[in-house]
């Protein structure tokens, strides 16, 4: 027996690893587990990233950038093709595994003759194809990726680059953190007691719970279900990862493009994490809406909180579970979450301890200089508005003048971004003499303002000063969202006070744009107007005397969260870029705030008792209205995807006023529906002369037509123009140049 060795043996001490340290090499361990060599020789074949990028919001005002393209959406989304300025990353190289050294041969036995060692012949991989192939549809088998090299066309961020960028955020983390809370006191928000706020959150979900669990053997089905598309999903990335072929279980919708990057279908770990979150969100919102015996509201409340949970828990929200941060965060040595937590904290400061997350750059614009710049003088006001007179831009003139009235929820410059989209360009263009009414945005002064007192202080008084400054004995008007609502409650009303309809023009014409009268259907922002919202705002209102512009903001972001909330917390936290110079973001964050009274009648009784169609349901002014009365010929146009004026609501004013009505349907939603100049040849429009009860019956025998209903408006109201004058320029008395002190007041 051979001898013990009997020397002591030296213990080493383990060194406990660094967090940065643990990071690297847990990444290190994923990126070799998804890089190493498939055990099968069929040649790759992997897939092409998904279909190119929608289009995206309007067209940014020509500042020194590059332009992003138009959304189909009514508020655009954040143009994140515009690149955080970084180093390109050098491909990434993979070490050669090292060659197994040989075994040395056991020790001889008795009887036993030495094993020899085995000759092995390295395994020559098959050459590997195009990595630009055709994209197999969803569901169908793909072969399997048998290279190495698999994941270098599609960049992986180094471990140890991404370790050493994490402790140089830390670094560098701090100081800014410090340097943050000694400049900036911040005063802590008055805080709204729990039982200020609405409880229906918390009794939708006691609701849809108490109904979910009168069925138990469906929801064991539901949670059965959902565990095989899991199984189903782990078992074709195992075979992925193994080098075999599988199948995509599930694939995101054409619009959606928080999973663009390439990562996201050729890397196999992110096609996981995405393909989960995708069943998972897929799987809670059908079985919330599958759910029997729900009231309507609760249910649409339960739809839209989901929504809100499941958009917020998506991968591409967190810098570890979207390879595009990861992979800029190894380029940059972490210096896009450097500049990211800046972004945050300039948010933080600006919004005086509330997030207010910039989506564009405000400095870029400048009223009157690159936006709002049509040439124009204010030449009237009250305390609501001022009204503004354009500048001709033909020889000749209608003789009835054009009136607009914007809503004054946000600014009326929408219809003036610039001069290539602008809406009252256009009008100028074709002969018109322009008024635009400017509202003021208010402030604790005007708190006891009305809903009656817009229409007195606004378009009464507005085509007053017009008839004394045009002598004109009729006008067109146009109304906006909610100024098309008021337009309509001061033609009923007129209606009612002949008298007053003779201090001013005849109108002639009545254009309604996303306008809706009727609110037994308002979509989703009927969520926000039940008797606890209502009353939770108005105890908002009372103590100010008005309801905060970032509030209303804040209600419309919701509605398309993905596009309007998280976009820009990645894009502008996670990724560190600046915000984009986009005039219809600049625009719509240029929020008005809205007075209290009139703020509580409009929801109370309009949004909540919908007594605007019932006749004489409303009084105003001292006379009950009805709109029913209404024989002004009129034009509506309503988009298609409108989320704040649901066209099929919109439609129902076509059952109720009495005179000639011309309905138009166009593409997109509120906003880019609506601002589609001919020239862009974006999108279409449907029409159809019979105006059937039902909206669908109108839209299954509609006529579809190209581009803009911009020429299909301005052909339909040269009948009621009254003929040519020469054309008028605004005279003394004048009180500024457009646009105004009126539009410059921001909300802060």
């Amino acid at each position: 027996m051979a001898p013990q060795d009997s020397t002591p043996k030296i213990q080493k001490k383990k060194v406990p690893l660094t967090e940065a340290e643990r990071t690297a090499a847990r990444l290190q361990m994923i990126r070799e587990y998804v890089a190493a060599p498939p055990r099968s020789d069929a040649p790759i074949s992997a897939r092409p990233a998904d279909a190119p990028t929608p289009a995206q919001a309007d067209e940014p005002m020509p500042v020194p950038a590059p332009e992003p393209t138009e959304a189909d959406a009514s508020i655009p989304a954040h143009a994140t093709d515009a690149p955080l300025p970084a180093q390109a990353a050098a491909p990434i190289k993979h070490a050669k595994p090292k060659a197994a050294k040989p075994k040395k041969p056991e020790p001889a036995r008795k009887k036993k003759s030495a094993p020899q060692p085995r000759k092995e012949t390295p395994r020559k991989e098959a050459p590997r194809k195009s990595e630009t192939q055709t994209a197999a549809p969803p569901s169908a088998k793909l072969p399997a990726a048998s290279s190495s090299k698999a994941n270098d066309l599609v960049k992986v961020p180094d471990p140890v680059a991404l370790g050493q960028a994490m402790m140089n955020l830390m670094e560098k983390s701090q100081p800014l953190m410090r340097d943050f809370m000694e400049r900036v006191k911040l005063t802590v928000p008055d805080m709204v007691p729990a039982s200020a706020f609405p409880s229906s959150f918390g009794d939708t979900w006691m609701e849809l719970a108490s109904q979910m669990w009168t069925n138990p053997q469906r929801v064991v089905d539901a949670q059965l279900g959902l565990w095989q598309n899991y199984l189903k999903l782990w078992q074709n990335t195992s075979r992925r990862f193994l080098g075999k072929s599988y199948e995509t279980i599930i694939e995101p919708q054409p619009q959606d493009r928080r999973f663009n990057d390439e990562a996201w279908t050729q890397n196999t770990l992110f096609d996981f994490i995405k393909q989960s979150y995708l069943i998972t969100s897929q799987w809670l919102q059908n079985e919330v809406r599958s759910v029997d015996g729900v009231s309507v509201p609760t249910m649409r409340r339960a739809e839209f909180y989901t929504r809100q949970f499941v958009d917020a828990l998506s991968p591409s929200n967190f810098a570890f579970t979207n390879p595009e941060v990861l992979r800029l965060t190894a380029e940059t040595g972490g210096e896009n979450l450097v500049k990211g937590l800046q972004n945050l904290l300039q948010d933080l400061e600006r919004g005086q301890g509330k997030l207010k997350i910039s989506m564009t750059d405000i400095n870029a614009f400048e009223l009157g200089k690159n936006i709002a710049m049509t040439p124009g003088k204010v030449v009237y006001q009250t305390d609501l508005m001022q009204l503004i007179q354009y500048e001709p831009m033909t020889e000749k003139a209608h003789a009835h003048p054009l009136l607009i009235i914007p809503p004054w929820i946000n600014k009326y410059y929408i219809l003036d971004l610039r001069e290539k989209n602008s809406f009252v360009r256009y009008c100028l263009e074709q002969g018109h003499t322009v008024f635009m009414v400017s509202w003021v945005n208010p402030d604790e002064k005007h708190a006891a303002k009305n809903f009656e007192d817009y229409m007195t202080e606004g378009p009464l008084a507005a085509l007053a000063e017009i008839k004394r400054r045009t002598g004109a004995e009729g006008a067109n008007v146009i109304g906006y969202c909610l100024g098309g609502t008021l337009l309509a409650c001061l033609l009923a009303w007129l209606k009612a006070k002949p008298e007053r309809a003779r201090e001013i023009p005849q109108i002639t014409s009545a254009t309604y744009l996303v306008t809706m009268i009727d609110f037994s259907e308002p979509g989703e922002l009927g969520l926000f107007v039940d008797e606890e919202h209502v009353r939770f705002l108005e105890a908002q209102m009372q103590e100010k005397g008005y309801l905060d512009g970032a509030t209303m903001a804040n209600t419309f972001n919701l509605l398309r969260a993905n596009d309007l909330v998280w976009s820009f917390v990645v894009s502008n936290y996670l990724m560190g870029r600046e915000p984009f110079p986009f005039d219809l973001l600049f625009w719509n964050a240029d929020a008005t705030r809205m007075p209290a009274a009139m703020h509580s009648f409009y929801l109370r009784k309009m949004y909540q008792q919908n007594r605007l169609i019932e006749p004489d349901g409303i009084e105003l002014a001292g006379a009950p209205i009805n709109l029913h009365g209404i024989k002004t010929p009129t034009f509506m146009l309503s988009t298609r995807e409108d989320h704040i004026a649901p066209w099929k609501s919109t439609y129902a004013a076509t059952q109720i006023y009495q005179g000639p009505v011309k309905f138009v349907l166009s593409g997109s939603g509120h906003i880019a529906g609506v601002i589609n100049p001919p020239a862009a040849n974006k999108y279409n429009y449907w029409t159809n002369d019979e105006l059937p009860a039902k909206p669908d019956d109108w839209f299954k025998d509609a006529a579809q037509h190209p581009g803009s209903w911009w020429g299909e408006w301005d052909k339909w109201s040269r009948q009621y123009t009254g003929g040519e004058v020469p054309a008028r320029k605004p005279e003394a008395p004048i009180i500024e140049d457009a646009p105004g002190s009126y539009a410059r007041v921001r909300a802060v």
